[in-house]
């Protein structure tokens, strides 16, 4: 959506202003309809600051869910696909997607397909879409093709909910537990500095380790602070480079309780993008190249470069995953029969299911785990601070029973 800024004349007198639209053609429109006789229209170039700021998708993907729903409803009851995108573009709750589909919607009337102008956003329709609707338009069965795209989202949105929901618990007491301990360590534990020195008498380890912390957080906080955005900063970096992304994915997988969540999560991904993608008839190796895109696991991406090349020299695609211990026996499995029988779609979203099922078991275990855990985590570190100026006042309080 680009910026355009205008001079022209109402019934007040001259006029000058800036207004979005996909087009210079749909900048006037708009004006028109505003009642502004246009004088002169140009695009104003993009800056920083003026550009919409966005990581990953701008469209959530619950409000992603409900278009595709709604498109598919309105397709089956016999609307046109432009009076459809029409309809949709005044009800949507996102911006962005409102955006999009105004412009999509000019396409359409301009005679351009929908696969071919939802290709010019990207992050908001992603490969997947596209070859799906591109599909449904050559076999004539968009609505088909809607719904199941529908489908496939829907139950994404239900995994990575689940997976939110489970990681959401420890990250949030995680946070609640050092906000807490830096309380005490710049607020609480300064107030019984002095008191200590007054004592003369030699402090146990673990008082002198909590004073040291706490002087320490009261000279160079800013310090953690930085270091902190710094290993922020540099995590981010890290994961935009395809070689260092492999090893943090590695170590994700890798990581005990959750990596097995996640790799089943990234599993059900892949096998139900690929279903959808073979019942929309979207040929194998262009569905192989999408889902190498879509994994957002480079592990799990390398063995499906490596499956895609198999395919390619006439050999199964199970084959790379066999030899890799991220793929359990039941996929690569499933898979052979799947390419042995011909019905290679219908295995694929067995796999999905079972392991979408898995997730969700997983993610309420997790739960029940990580309560207790982080419950007890907090307390340790609140005790650990609290143990450290308690044992001190004992010992004063000894000292003075003996004078008196």
């Amino acid at each position: 959506m680009a910026r355009f800024k205008y001079l022209g004349r109402d019934t007040r007198g001259k006029r000058q202003g800036t207004v979005n639209a996909a087009s210079k053609r749909e900048a006037m429109l708009k004006l028109k309809e505003e009642g502004i006789r246009i004088i002169e229209v140009h695009e104003v170039p993009e800056t920083w600051l003026t550009k919409d700021i966005t990581l990953g998708s701008p469209v959530k993907l619950q409000h992603f869910v409900i278009y595709l729903r709604q498109f598919s409803t309105l397709i089956k009851a016999g609307v046109t696909v432009v009076d459809a995108t029409k309809i949709l573009a005044s009800q949507t709750e996102s911006r962005h997607l409102k955006r999009s589909l105004l412009t999509i919607e000019q396409d359409l009337r301009e005679g351009n397909p929908l696969s071919e102008a939802a290709a010019k956003f990207p992050k908001i329709f992603t490969s997947m879409f596209i070859n799906m609707v591109k599909a449904g338009e050559a076999g004539g069965n968009m609505d088909e093709t809607l719904e199941r795209l529908a489908d496939h989202f829907e139950k994404q949105h239900f995994t990575r909910q689940k997976i939110v929901s489970a990681l959401m618990y420890p990250l949030v007491v995680g946070c609640i537990a050092i906000a807490v301990v830096l309380f005490l360590l710049v607020a609480v534990v300064p107030t019984f500095v002095q008191m200590f020195a007054d004592m003369g008498s030699t402090l146990p380890a673990i008082t002198r380790f909590v004073l040291g912390a706490s002087s320490f957080m009261q000279k160079f906080w800013w310090f953690v602070v930085v270091a902190l955005i710094g290993l922020a900063v540099l995590f981010v970096f890290l994961r935009s480079k395809r070689k260092s992304k492999y090893y943090l994915d590695y170590f994700a997988l890798r990581i005990p309780v959750f990596g097995k969540m996640l790799q089943k999560a990234a599993i059900a991904r892949m096998m139900r993008t690929l279903s959808s993608l073979f019942s929309s008839s979207v040929p194998i190796l262009q569905a192989m190249a999408i889902v190498e895109r879509v994994v957002e696991n480079e592990v799990l991406a390398k063995v499906v470069r490596e499956s895609r090349d198999s395919l390619e020299k006439g050999k199964s695609m199970a084959i790379p995953m066999k030899a890799h211990w991220a793929f359990p026996p039941l996929v690569t499995q499933m898979i052979a029969i799947g390419e042995e029988t011909g019905a290679l779609d219908s295995m694929l979203s067995k796999v999905a299911d079972f392991y979408e099922k898995e997730v969700e078991a997983s993610t309420d275990r997790l739960k029940s785990l990580i309560e207790p855990l982080m419950i007890v985590l907090l307390a340790a570190l609140v005790g650990t601070i609290v143990t450290a100026i308690i044992v001190p006042m004992f010992d004063l309080f000894n000292q003075i029973q003996q004078k008196y």
